[in-house]
C-alpha cells in the first residue's frame, strides 16, 4: 500500500512540473493591436525622457482626434528632427543661456501665411537654419509651405515647445487661449514666446501661461513676405533687453522692426496691418485712372506700384515730412495742384484718417472680447 501511495503521488507531482511536455498549454492572449496607441506611447516616451515638464496630462485617443480637428491636437509628427538638434540648453532667461543665433531652434505654432512670411524672411537672410525651424498646424495644407522651405513640421503643438526655445504663436486669436492652456505645462524658463495674434494682450498671455514666462507680442504686416514689411513689438514684464534684441535680429529681415509700448500695437494694426489694404486700393484707383485715359492695364499697374514705392523710399531716406515732399511736387498752376484739389474735394485725407481710426477701434474691441 505504501508503494502504491508513493507511485500515485509521484505521478501527480510529475504532471504539474513545468517541463512536462504532455501537460496542456494555457491559451495565449491574442496579439494586441498597438497601432492606435502609438501617438500616446510616443508622447509618453518623450515626457519620460525629461523633455516635457512633469504633470502634463496625456489626452485620450478621442481627445487627441477632437483637439487635432480644433487645431490644438498632438498626432504623430511628420518627418524626423535631426539627432544633433534634440538637445536644447535650458536654465534661466538671458541671451547667454540661449544657443548662438545660427543654432537657435525656432518654432511656429500655427503655419498660416504670416508665419510663413516671417520664416521665409529669416531663412533668406540666413539668420536661422531651415533644419532648426519646426512648425505645427492641424492641416497639412499650411505645413507643405514650411516643408518647401526644408523646415521640420509636426501636428503636435507640445512638441514645438519640447524642441524649440524661441516660439512664435501664430494661431487665430480666438484659438490662442485654448492653445496656451494646452502648451502651458510644457513651458519652461528657457522658452521665449512671441504672440502674433491680434487683440490678445500681454496681460492675457501672462495670465494663461506659467508665472514668469517670457512673452512678447508682435504685429507684422503682409509685405514681410517680400522683406519690406513693418513690424512693431512689445515685451512682457519677464523679458529682458537681450531677448528683445534677439527678436529684433530675427525680425529685421522682414523690413522695419521697432519696439514700442503695447498701447501702440492696436494703432499699428490700423496704420500698417490694415493700412496695406488702403494702399492697395489707392494703387488700384491710380492705375485705373491711367487705364481710363488710354494706358494698358499691366503697364499702368507697374507704374502705379513703382510710384508708391519711390514715394515711400523718399520719405524713409530723406527723413522729410510727407507734406514737404508733396509740396515740392506742386508748381503754381500745374497738373499736380489741380489733381490735389480734386482729392481734397473728395475728402481723401479725412477718409484715410477715418479708416485708421475705424481699424484701431475694431482692434481694441477684439481685445475686450478676448
Amino acid at each position: 500500500m505504501i508503494l502504491c501511495y508513493l507511485l500515485t503521488h509521484k505521478l501527480s507531482f510529475h504532471s504539474r512540473l513545468p517541463w512536462n511536455t504532455e501537460a496542456p498549454l494555457e491559451k495565449e492572449n491574442p496579439p494586441r493591436d498597438v497601432t492606435s496607441a502609438r501617438p500616446i506611447a510616443a508622447a509618453s516616451a518623450r515626457l519620460a525622457s525629461g523633455k516635457g515638464r512633469g504633470g502634463y496630462a496625456l489626452p485620450t485617443e478621442r481627445e487627441t482626434r477632437e483637439r487635432s480637428r480644433a487645431g490644438i491636437g498632438c498626432p504623430v509628427r511628420r518627418g524626423a528632427w535631426p539627432e544633433q538638434n534634440l538637445a536644447v540648453r535650458g536654465g534661466g532667461a538671458g541671451r547667454s543661456d540661449m544657443e548662438p543665433l545660427r543654432e537657435l531652434r525656432v518654432g511656429f505654432i500655427g503655419a498660416g501665411r504670416m508665419a510663413g512670411a516671417v520664416a521665409r524672411a529669416m531663412l533668406l537672410a540666413g539668420e536661422v537654419q531651415a533644419v532648426n525651424i519646426l512648425a505645427s498646424a492641424p492641416s497639412n495644407r499650411n505645413l507643405d509651405k514650411f516643408q518647401s522651405f526644408s523646415c521640420q513640421t509636426t501636428h503636435c503643438n507640445v512638441e514645438v515647445l519640447e524642441k524649440c526655445s524661441f516660439v512664435f504663436l501664430a494661431t487665430k486669436p480666438h484659438v490662442l487661449p485654448a492653445v496656451l492652456r494646452e502648451i502651458g505645462p510644457a513651458v519652461t524658463p528657457r522658452h521665449v514666446l512671441v504672440s502674433m495674434a491680434a487683440g490678445v494682450t500681454l496681460r492675457t498671455l501672462e495670465e494663461l501661461l506659467p508665472v514668469g514666462t517670457q512673452v512678447l507680442r508682435i504685429m507684422p504686416n503682409l509685405p514681410c513676405e517680400v522683406q519690406s514689411g513693418a513690424v512693431l513689438f512689445t515685451r512682457g514684464s519677464s523679458v529682458g533687453k537681450e531677448e528683445a534684441s534677439v527678436l529684433k535680429t530675427l525680425l529685421a529681415p522682414c523690413g522695419l522692426c521697432e519696439e514700442a509700448p503695447e498701447s501702440y500695437i492696436d494703432i499699428h494694426t490700423g496704420l500698417s496691418g490694415s493700412g496695406v489694404a488702403y494702399v492697395y486700393m489707392f494703387a488700384e484707383a491710380l492705375a485705373e485712372g491711367a487705364v481710363k485715359m488710354g494706358m494698358p492695364g499691366p503697364l499702368a499697374n507697374k507704374i502705379a506700384a513703382q510710384t508708391l514705392l519711390g514715394a515711400a523710399k523718399m520719405i524713409l531716406e530723406t527723413g522729410e515730412h510727407p507734406a514737404v515732399l508733396r509740396s515740392a511736387v506742386c508748381t503754381p498752376g500745374g497738373t499736380t495742384i489741380h489733381a490735389l484739389h480734386e482729392l481734397e474735394k473728395g475728402s481723401l485725407r479725412a477718409m484715410v484718417m477715418n479708416a485708421v481710426e475705424a481699424a484701431t477701434s475694431r482692434a481694441r474691441e477684439l481685445v475686450n472680447r478676448l
